[in-house]
């Protein structure tokens, strides 16, 4: 509706409804020029409606949705599926040109727009939490795995001879993977442990540096975010020794950019010394369905590079709506909910002879021993994993002594713990973007029943059965 239609209502409905409505629809018109001047993160989240129509309106802009269009090309936006049209706001043609991510695709000057906004806002977001030094950045449609993957596979070019990537073990799959996928060998580097954290083992780094030669090595992969008892990368002293050795620095920071301590490491690093890229998961930081990422780094000429070593279309859309609607004074919520999971655990710990291990330089996650429980039954522990998913507690993760797991041909002993010999077992919480006090409670609540529970068992099969009792 344009200033003419609306004139032309108050022909058929009372002028002073019509004014009403005319209103209604600037303050959305609003919104939309806001962001369309600034490129920035709105200071409160977009409602539903807001979002509904800006979509809707670039929508009309690509060609698939063209009134008169008559498409006789082999890729013309046709969906077999209304559901499928409806779901994507029938913006069906993706954004960028076959070898280019970053180009505007002519037939599609809507989802173009849309794409260059998004990735504008999340530069923003990047700044606002931490990162202000941050040059570039751009979504992609792939988990962070696979954009690690791209990272290493642009680097390639630049270091033709390299076969090696050097990283601090955590144990997490994908970013394994992720370099065996680019063709790399991954050169593990045991972490040191420090009171209840492993921290990085920044002598040894320095060691497999001067062993393999800096021109054989690809770059150095770190991690930011992770799993208690491990904490961040040394982030600071690795980008001065990636400088010092010119050698690329690459970090996955998959949840850590709900996390100030995580962005300021990445922003000190980047100060100090080097790094190329880091990169952040979309669903973990923005609460969106699984599948896309955001590459960010300090060099824009490099983070270009990147984006057009990326080889297909993308579609646009999850990164976009959820940016939209993204409100940053979430982040601020979760030292608090931090704070309470912290305290609960601790309580609980101590009520069942157990502790909360001392991890603070992990901002994220928690760990509790779970000593008393192993010493009950072998398989207590590995129980209490089970009975917390039976009772709807996801997420929490329950860490045996002792387990390997061979990926790709490596073995890594004490696989889960990133360690092959930490000296107890424990279980996981985390504090993530969107956890409520209510999940917190809840929690605890079935936590607490699951340890009894099993200490019962354990005591039960320990005492003698009264038959056995009057036998002897």
């Amino acid at each position: 509706m344009n200033s003419e239609n609306f004139l032309l209502s108050e022909k058929i409905v009372s002028p002073s409804y019509v004014r009403q409505g005319s209103q209604a629809r600037r303050g959305h018109e609003q919104l939309i020029r806001q962001l369309l001047e600034q490129g920035k993160c709105p200071e409160e989240g977009w409602s539903e409606s807001t979002v509904e129509l800006f979509l809707n309106e670039l929508a009309v802009m690509d060609s698939n949705n063209f009134l008169g269009n008559c498409g006789v090309g082999e890729r013309e936006g046709r969906v077999a599926s209304g559901l499928v049209a409806r779901r994507h706001y029938r913006l069906i043609h993706g954004i960028g040109r076959s070898g280019d991510i970053a180009a505007i695709q002519p037939k599609a000057a809507g989802s173009s727009l849309l794409n260059k906004l998004t990735n504008s806002v999340v530069l923003d977001i990047l700044k606002l939490s931490g990162v202000r030094s941050v040059a570039s950045c751009f979504v992609v449609p792939m988990a962070t795995g696979m954009s690690l993957a791209l990272c290493f596979l642009t680097l390639r070019h630049r270091r033709p001879k390299a076969r090696y990537i050097i990283w601090p073990r955590i144990d997490q799959k994908s970013c394994f993977k992720s370099m065996i996928t680019a063709g790399f060998e991954p050169v593990v580097v045991e972490n040191v442990l420090d009171g209840d954290e492993l921290r990085t083992d920044l002598e040894a780094v320095e060691r497999k540096v001067e062993e393999l030669g800096a021109e054989n090595i690809l770059c150095v992969h770190s991690t930011t975010s992770c799993f208690a008892p491990r904490v961040p990368d040394s982030l600071e002293e690795l980008a001065a020794m990636c400088a010092k050795h010119n050698i690329p620095h690459v970090v996955n920071n998959a949840y850590g950019v709900q996390s100030s301590k995580c962005m300021h490491l990445i922003q000190q690093g980047a100060r100090v010394g080097r790094i190329d890229a880091f990169v952040q998961s979309l669903d973990k930081n923005f609460m969106v369905p699984v599948g896309g990422a955001i590459i960010a780094g300090f060099d824009a000429a490099f983070i270009e590079e990147i984006s057009k070593m990326y080889p297909v279309l993308q579609c646009c859309l999850v990164a976009s709506t959820s940016v939209f609607v993204f409100s940053h004074e979430r982040l601020h919520d979760l030292q608090e909910i931090y704070s309470i999971l912290a305290e609960e655990l601790k309580r609980l710990a101590s009520a069942h002879g157990e502790r909360l291990l001392h991890t603070p330089h992990n901002p994220i996650s928690l760990a509790m021993s779970l000593d008393g429980l192993q010493a009950t039954s072998d398989k207590a522990v590995t129980q209490l994993g089970s009975m917390l998913f039976t009772r709807q507690v996801s997420g929490a993760r329950v860490i045996p002594l002792g387990k390997e797991q061979i990926i790709n041909g490596y073995t890594f002993r004490g696989f889960m713990s990133h360690s092959e010999s930490y000296p107890c077992p424990y279980l996981n919480a985390a504090s993530a973007i969107g956890i409520t006090r209510e999940d917190v409670a809840l929690c605890i609540k079935r936590l607490d029943k699951s340890l009894k529970a099993l200490k019962k068992e354990g005591k039960a099969a320990r005492s003698p059965s009264p038959l056995a009792s009057q036998n002897l």
